[in-house]
């Protein structure tokens, strides 16, 4: 029994090891294995220039911490000032903790825009100074934030007043939680929804928080969204565009970024950086404010939304629409164009030659933007009337192709590859034609838990352009594969890279990766976005291959990937499951205090009593329950919210196993919590009784003393006039250490208890050498009354103890769940720098009273302020 009570210990810390070391690879997926950063770095021509936008003396005192500014740069800069304005109005808000200075590279690019078009249009772009609040970590801000822009659009729209095309909306770009805020504009009572007529939203959260730390966080959440889909009907004259920033972005999963498919859904648009045309690549949560591929992309958008009349941005949903899908879903490199010729005739002297073979290649120096057509009327030599075909093509890194379904076309006679004669850049021109079906290969992907044990491989002999390998059965988040693309020649001589995009049809989520000939390539496949429950669409994987050229494809599931899959979308709730274990440890330490009178330590009743089983089948239960109106009415009656894996479920974010899992990575997190405070308790113990003196710690059997009284109402009067979050961290150190006080008291006790055992020892030693043995007989049984009741205490302080880490490891998960609110007090703390300005004084007038003939209270009164400016400057 000694033995197997021995191994046990030692089994559990290998399994909690490989749970800790699960959470790490995961932990490691999200933070450090993605794509590197394709994305160009945005540079200022001129100076950039912040000009401060006057604002009512009402709306400065009501938000005194807030700001607007106009950009500009140069010349620009210069005319700006006495804000005599012509332009475009677009309004910048910052994100989390954003500096309203993030607009340069909008701004930048937009007036390099303007001087190419002889500023024939231009826009004005104004940001908004949060004062880089954390409104992610606190969500008390967000209505003020919303109410405050609202007053910068009305003073932004009256700097337009009386001009000559003045603008009666403006449009709105916001990173991360500045795209919430714009949403929420329209949940205020008085605000006019015709004030912005285009969103655009870079990396926001819209779905749900990120870290729901707090009820105000998602309180706002739930009026946001409820009155978008209550409101949907009225918002289809807002056109609204959300890029997600891609795997990198590990802030804010691009998941989150997809707004909901309503009824709207024809006046709102959700994309992946990584799928955006010309931009093909994935962006961190603040590289996609200065991306520069991303930033071209929007701004040439903006430039052919203005409307030609009104030199402002067009009034017309579906221009507004068409416009963001030719720029950010499928570009066909062409420039954009509101209503192109239905027909056109192809006229000069060009030479008519009929390509009769199924495959060709021209090589030409020159590239246009019409270059292919479909023939409508024809005579033997030339092509009279054609339909400009180009308009179906797609651009793609190193290529541009067009795939025709010629059974779409019944009225064309011919298919007129148009070249011009002119010198310019070789490009190559393959053509084919082909049956969908021959060049259409189905991949079964490998089961979710053959943990990459099994893969699966397919190889194509390459005589054409194009192949489509169709991933069946890959719909759930939870699944990741790791695809490799081999190819070999059979010829050595030079040839066009190919291109492998992983089509996902239900989101604008698709990745490209370019690839040389011959190669070795590996690709990701994860999905962002679940399919949807009546989507029956498959994911493909394209490939844009080159002639007489093999491929050889092989698909395994990725265990690394999964798990960071599951730290990706459930890795903020991993501290509920934590809690619960030592919740579960807890409770079980009780019942073995009240069964046996000693508490067991924390590792041994981890392992005994913290069980999936107590806990997940009765939210199962609840959950299957819900789908019954009986129960569902029961459960309303009663005022109860709705159960989060409900809510995750209706988000496709879930599946059975995930809760399992996800406990599992819990206890492995509270087993080695618990050994961190019993590792760090004994360090500081130790250094205690190295550098002081131990004492026995007095015990103190009343619960209300004045001096705790006194504790309890100073600790009151500091949350009521600070933060709650700042007086929970007060009591916490001082629990602290008082554990640790504990933890000295009882070192220094079985210290002394060694000493007098091997002292009785020796005593009794000593009588039976002088024969003295009745003598020696009593004092023994005294000494050993007196060790056993050494013995006794000691083991009560030692119960206790193991209580106290326990509560204590339970404390620490409650201050760290509140330190986001303490830091966002401590970053907003703006009175205290004023509050320093002022002590000077009292403290002058106290330092004259009290120190005139006590010197020695000079210092103390210095220090006061020093230690206050010194704080200032921390915060």
């Amino acid at each position: 029994m000694g033995r197997a009570g021995r191994r046990l210990p030692a089994v559990a810390a290998l399994f909690y090891a490989a749970l800790a070391a699960l959470v790490l690879l995961g932990v490691r997926d999200v933070l450090f294995l993605y794509e590197e950063n394709r994305c160009s770095m945005t540079y200022m021509y001129e100076y950039p220039e912040y000009l401060k936008i006057k604002l009512p003396k009402k709306t400065v005192r009501r938000y005194p911490a807030y700001e607007l500014y106009l950009y500009g740069e140069g010349n620009y800069a210069e005319a700006n000032k006495n804000l005599i304005l012509t332009g475009i109005p677009v309004l910048f808000l910052p994100g989390n903790a954003g500096s309203y200075k993030q607009v340069r590279s909008l701004g930048s690019i937009a007036l390099r825009k303007a001087e190419d078009v002889d500023f024939k249009y231009h826009f004005n772009f104004f940001s908004v100074n949060f004062n880089e609040e954390l409104v992610a970590l606190y969500g008390g801000s967000l209505q003020r934030q919303t109410k405050f822009v609202h007053e910068c659009i009305k003073v932004i729209l009256e700097l337009y007043r009386d001009r000559e095309f003045a603008p009666t909306s403006v449009a709105i770009i916001g990173h991360s939680m500045g795209g919430l805020v714009a949403r929420a504009l329209l949940t205020l009572k008085n605000f006019r929804p015709e004030l912005i007529n285009l969103l655009i939203t870079q990396a926001t959260p819209h779905v749900a928080p990120v870290m729901p730390l707090d009820k105000y966080l998602t309180d706002f959440y739930t009026a946001v969204n409820n009155h978008w889909i209550l409101k949907a009907q009225d918002l289809r004259n807002l056109t609204t565009l959300s890029v997600a920033g891609g795997f990198r972005d590990y802030q804010v999963r691009s998941g989150l970024t997809f707004l909901p498919r309503l009824s709207q859904h024809d006046s709102a648009l959700s994309v992946v950086s990584s799928a955006v045309p010309r931009a093909w690549a994935s962006t961190d949560h603040l590289s996609i404010v200065w991306c520069k591929e991303l930033i071209l992309a929007m701004i040439r958008a903006f430039f052919d939304l203005i409307d030609e009349n009104t030199r402002q941005i067009t009034e017309d949903p579906k221009k507004r629409m068409s416009v963001l899908n030719h720029h950010f879903v499928r570009h066909p490199a062409k420039m954009f164009e509101e209503s192109p010729d239905a027909f056109t005739e192809l006229t000069g002297a060009f030479t008519w030659i009929k390509v009769k073979t199924s495959k060709w290649t021209y090589s030409v120096y020159n590239d246009t933007s019409s270059w292919i057509y479909g023939c409508i009327n024809s005579n033997s030599s030339m092509c009279l009337e054609a339909t400009d075909l180009s308009w179906r093509a797609e651009l793609l890194p190193t290529v541009k192709v067009v795939i025709l379904k010629l059974q779409d076309y019944p009225s064309l006679s011919h298919v007129v590859i148009y070249v011009q004669p002119a010198v310019g850049n070789k490009f190559t021109l393959d053509c084919e034609f082909f049956k969908e079906d021959s060049r259409t290969v189905w991949l079964p992907v490998t089961p979710l838990f053959s943990f990459g044990l099994s893969s699966r491989k397919i190889l194509l002999n390459s005589t054409g352009l194009l192949y489509n390998v169709q991933l069946q059965h890959f719909d759930h988040i939870y699944q990741a594969f790791k695809i490799y693309i081999e190819s070999h020649c059979h010829l050595l001589k030079e040839r066009k890279p190919s291109v492998y995009r992983l089509h996902i049809p239900w989101s604008h989520e698709d990745s490209v990766t370019v690839a040389k000939v011959p190669s070795f390539t590996e690709i990701s496949a994860k999905l962002h976005v679940a399919q949807p429950g009546n989507d029956s669409s498959v994911p493909v994987l394209n490939i844009y291959s080159s002639s007489d050229c093999q491929y050889e494809i092989i698909l395994k599931t990725s265990l690394l990937q999964i798990l960071g899959q599951i730290i990706r979308f459930h890795g903020c709730s991993l501290p509920v499951y934590v809690v619960a274990n030592i919740l579960l440890t807890y409770g079980g330490q009780l019942s073995t205090l009240i069964s046996t009178g000693q508490c067991s330590e924390f590792s041994l009743e981890l392992v005994r009593s913290a069980k999936p089983y107590k806990v997940d089948p009765v939210i199962s239960i609840v959950v299957f329950l819900l789908g019954f109106n009986w129960f569902r009415e029961i459960w309303d009656s009663l005022s109860l919210p709705e159960v989060d894996a409900a809510v995750l479920s209706s988000q496709d974010a879930w599946f059975p196993l995930v809760s399992l899992i996800l406990f599992l990575f819990g206890a492995g997190i509270a087993y080695w919590s618990g050994v961190f405070f019993s590792s760090s308790l004994r360090l500081f113990s130790s250094l205690w009784l190295t550098l002081i003196r131990p004492s026995v710690l007095q015990k103190d059997n009343e619960l209300i003393t004045p001096r705790r009284v006194c504790v309890v109402v100073s600790l009151a009067l500091v949350s009521w006039t600070t933060c709650g979050a700042f007086t929970i961290f007060i009591i916490y150190l001082r629990y602290v250490f008082k554990v640790i006080k504990l933890h000295v008291s009882v070192r220094a006790e079985q210290n002394t208890l060694n000493g007098d055992s091997e002292h009785s020892k020796e005593t009794s030693q000593n009588a039976i050498k002088h024969t003295v043995k009745k003598q020696s007989s009593v004092d023994g049984t005294s000494e050993a009354t007196q060790f056993l009741c050494n013995n006794r205490t000691i083991a009560e302080d030692v119960s206790t103890l193991r209580m106290h880490v326990t509560m204590l490891n339970l404390f620490t998960w409650i201050v760290l769940l509140n330190l986001p609110s303490l830091i966002y007090w401590l970053k907003n703390l703006s009175k205290l720098l004023r509050m320093a300005a002022k002590v000077p004084l009292p403290l002058s007038v106290a330092m004259l009273a009290f120190g005139r003939t006590h010197l020695y209270k000079v210092p103390h009164f210095v220090t006061f302020s020093l230690l206050l400016h010194v704080l200032c400057c921390i915060v």
